[in-house]
Formats: structure tokens, C-alpha cells, sequence
């Protein structure tokens, strides 16, 4: 089932080490996870919105944030955007992010595919970085990534309650690379036969997982994802849109 509000006990990923919130860490083909699992929200949502990672906004300052404070710190304005154009929030406004993550008792369950802290080691600057382009991608496409993202994956989405009708995906990925990645690994976790409903949303007639712009992407994309008919880009918005209807039947 989903995790309660709060800081999560696991380290399965960490290889039988000891387990230390957010000290515990383990290195593998030039990535780095941080056992600092975390959840926000309801535990028996209708909708589950998830990220990839905590970023460094968010993983950077653990030991000084509220934890109400730190899923999608400098980011909830954005998310806010995203959660309204695809009809989950009555206005885009990030107050409104604010009370979702903290209530315990509504619409949302918020966290991340991957629960740990994933870093990249950046060589030219001789150190760990937890964000950039293609970190979803190509985290997902080493070995050590897809055995961690399965592992989250059979924790903590293979068996969801029975009011989860929704999960969001934060991120498309290059040529909508993660959306691929993630359906590949929910299929593991979850048994039964997935569909496809549009090039960002599929189903396994229980759920319907659906991708949007990822709430900290640079430049132009979020502005064109939410362009509507405006924009090439803009199409993926209209049928995450699409999709949240079918999944509520709204």
C-alpha cells in the first residue's frame, strides 16, 4: 500500500547496509541513491501524483525544512499549472499545492517513482548532481537504475488502495523516453494486461497513469504543454487531459 505521510523506513536498495535517514547511500555505474524516502499526503488517495526524484531544491536542505515543505520546494507554482490544466485543481495557484501536500485526509497522495535521492556524477565538475537534462533517461537505462526503479515500483505502486483511480507522472522524458521506461516497469510491478490510451497515458483497467511536462523543466517546454493547440508540445497536455477525464470519469 502507499506509504503514510512522512519519512519511510527502507533501504532495500542499499545492499544490506545499515540503515541512517538521508546518511545511507549507495554507488553504482556513476549514479549515487540516498536513502531519504519520503511521502506527503493521503495514504488511501484517489490521485497519486509522482515525481521522479527529489531534486537538490528539495534533498539539498532535509535536515532544515519542515517536511510539509519539501515535496516540490521552488516548484509548487509550476505544479500548481500543471495539476489545473489537467483539471485536479480548481486554480492554478500554489496555496492550493500547499494544502494538498500537507492534508492527510484529501484528494492526493504525493512522492516520487523513485523514493531515494538519485545524483549523476558530473566528471567536469568532479561532483554529484541531482539535476539535468536526461536524468530520467538515462538513470532508467543502466542496470542499477531499472533494479531500483523496479524495486519502488513492487513497493509501493504494485498494490494501491482500491480508491486510487489516477497516477500522475511528472515527466516525458526525451521523445517521451520515461513514459516508456515507466510503463515498462509498472507492467513488471502490477500484473494484468496495460493498454495504451494516447502517447502519454496507458491502463491496466484498475489505474490510469498519465505524464505531464515535468514541473521544473527549462525554458519554453512547460509554456508550450500548456499551450494547447498552440503548440506541437501541446498536444501531449490535451491528452493528459483526455486521459484524467477517462480516469475520473469527468
Amino acid at each position: 500500500m502507499l506509504p503514510a505521510h512522512g519519512r519511510i523506513d527502507c533501504a532495500i536498495c542499499h545492499r544490506g547496509q545499515a540503515y541512517k535517514f538521508d546518511e545511507t547511500r549507495t554507488v553504482a555505474d556513476g549514479w549515487r541513491i540516498t536513502a531519504n524516502p519520503m511521502a506527503w499526503g493521503n495514504d488511501e488517495p484517489e490521485v497519486v501524483v509522482l515525481g521522479f526524484s527529489k531534486g537538490p531544491s528539495q534533498a539539498g536542505d532535509l535536515k532544515q525544512l519542515r517536511h510539509d515543505d519539501i515535496a516540490f520546494r521552488k516548484g509548487r507554482t509550476n505544479l500548481a499549472k500543471i495539476l489545473h490544466y489537467i483539471e485536479l485543481l480548481d486554480a492554478p495557484e500554489a496555496r492550493l499545492v500547499d494544502q494538498a501536500i500537507s492534508s492527510r485526509t484529501g484528494r492526493f497522495h504525493f512522492g516520487s517513482l523513485i523514493r531515494c535521492t538519485v545524483e549523476r556524477y558530473d566528471p567536469r565538475k568532479s561532483a554529484w548532481s541531482g539535476t539535468g537534462g536526461g536524468m530520467l533517461d538515462r538513470f532508467v537505462a543502466t542496470s542499477f537504475g531499472k533494479g531500483v526503479v523496479a524495486t519502488c515500483s513492487t513497493r509501493f505502486l504494485r498494490d494501491l488502495p482500491a480508491s486510487a483511480k489516477l497516477v500522475v507522472m511528472l515527466g516525458l522524458g526525451s521523445k517521451n523516453g520515461y513514459v516508456r521506461a515507466a510503463r515498462s516497469a509498472l507492467s513488471a510491478a502490477r500484473a494484468g494486461s496495460w493498454k495504451t490510451i494516447n502517447e502519454v497515458a496507458y491502463t491496466d483497467g484498475r489505474i490510469v497513469v498519465v505524464h505531464t511536462e515535468h514541473f521544473a523543466a527549462q525554458g519554453p517546454l512547460l509554456p508550450n504543454w500548456l499551450s494547447g493547440s498552440l503548440h506541437e508540445r501541446g498536444r501531449f497536455g490535451l491528452q493528459a487531459r483526455e486521459a484524467v477525464r477517462l480516469a475520473l470519469g469527468s
